[in-house]
């Protein structure tokens, strides 16, 4: 049987709209991105959102609005795709990783204010916190919670330690659209926000992402930023400030406005397909389900990641699996232990111990809202042979 990773769930209403561009003369900035960035707004209950070319373009403008700069330091987590840190480096910014909970995967709100106190009070307390690599720490600036694998993070505690500190909080809001917090949407919950929409996201625009905030004075600020510093009241080729070429084009935003007409049939889909998967891996030794914390009200399933324990491993495993033609990845490597972060801070193995765990033992599997029962079935029944073997 062959199975995808991945697979984005497209329809001929998303195939005409993007043809329907193809008949104008507007292929950027046009009514499609406006259109696009109306919808999402109004589905996350936000002020305002600003369509960008790709989730890291968003995070990167986010810290500029932040006002990050050289030196200053970002609490954020080591559990996540790379992106998130690398936007705090664009700036000249320091990301400070705080280890995860083990359970969910986000960063621990209780280990985040022993962070900001101790960064806070600075000397000896501080270098407990910062990269050994990093002599001189600058101001806290902001936090950058990661919602990881749609799951929303224990944001009550982080905005409080956040508004203790003064400091701005951004939520890689990624891998979260149409997620809830105790009722309140994901993205709404800081001061801005960042949805991404690469193929195997809940929904897709190709390459992609989508800033939201509630700030009146950033908003223009990202709209100015992403179109090379241009603002909204200057001439032709006139530009305000150091901008970027951040813009989301009208074939993407079509495609994700038509996607957005039916966010909830996919978010459903994708709910379906990970409740087929917990059904049927109910006690499997050997493997660990997600878990869903019980302050979220809405998981929004981007991957279905389970974790491999002993004495089974995660890479005999994969192996195994790809040998029966099923695919899987590790999730996530840890951003501190990736080459670059290991050269250029010194990082080392065991500087965060939970987030090394989950990522030696976290598997994801083969998910998507157009997967089938009898894929899935095949997938669980591979799984069972291979830690078996």
């Amino acid at each position: 049987m062959k199975i995808p990773m991945a697979s984005p769930d497209i329809t001929d209403a998303e195939i005409a709209a993007v043809n329907a561009v193809l008949r104008t003369p507007t292929l950027s900035i046009g009514p499609q991105l406006v259109a696009f960035e109306r919808a999402v707004a109004a589905y996350v209950r936000a002020r305002h959102a600003v369509g960008v070319s790709s989730g890291t373009a968003g995070l990167h403008l986010c810290a500029i609005a932040a006002g990050v700069a050289p030196g200053d330091l970002v609490l954020t987590s080591p559990f996540s795709f790379i992106a998130s840190a690398n936007s705090i480096l664009y700036e000249g910014g320091v990301p400070v990783f705080v280890d995860v909970e083990r359970a969910t995967g986000n960063l621990d709100p209780a280990l985040l204010a022993e962070a900001a106190h101790d960064l806070a009070r600075g000397g000896a307390a501080a270098r407990r916190w910062l990269p050994r690599a990093v002599a001189q720490a600058g101001p806290m600036r902001a936090v950058m919670p990661v919602h990881a694998f749609g799951q929303p993070c224990d944001m009550d505690p982080i905005l409080a330690t956040a508004a203790e500190h003064g400091l701005a909080v951004i939520e890689d809001a990624c891998e979260a659209i149409g997620a809830e917090y105790k009722g309140r949407p994901a993205g709404t919950l800081g001061d801005a926000a960042v949805f991404a929409f690469y193929p195997n996201k809940q929904i897709t625009t190709g390459e992609g992402g989508m800033i939201v905030t509630g700030r009146d004075d950033w908003e223009p600020l990202f709209r100015s930023l992403r179109n090379q510093g241009r603002d909204v009241f200057d001439a032709w080729l006139n530009h305000t400030r150091l901008g970027y070429n951040y813009r989301l084009d009208e074939l993407s935003a079509a495609l994700g406005a038509a996607q957005m007409g039916r966010i909830d049939e996919l978010l459903a889909r994708r709910a379906r397909v990970a409740a087929w998967y917990d059904e049927r891996l109910a006690g499997l030794a050997g493997v660990e389900r997600p878990a869903v914390a019980p302050a979220v009200t809405r998981m929004s399933w981007f991957v279905y990641v389970v974790r491999v324990t002993a004495p089974a491993g995660r890479d005999a495993v994969m192996a195994r699996l790809a040998e029966a033609g099923v695919p899987s990845r590790p999730y996530f490597t840890p951003i501190h232990l990736q080459p670059f972060y290991r050269r250029r801070f010194g990082y080392e193995p065991g500087d965060f111990p939970v987030t090394e765990e989950l990522g030696a033992i976290s598997l994801a599997l083969p998910f998507s809202g157009v997967m089938s029962e009898e894929q899935v079935d095949y997938v669980c029944a591979q799984l069972r042979l291979a830690l078996a073997s």
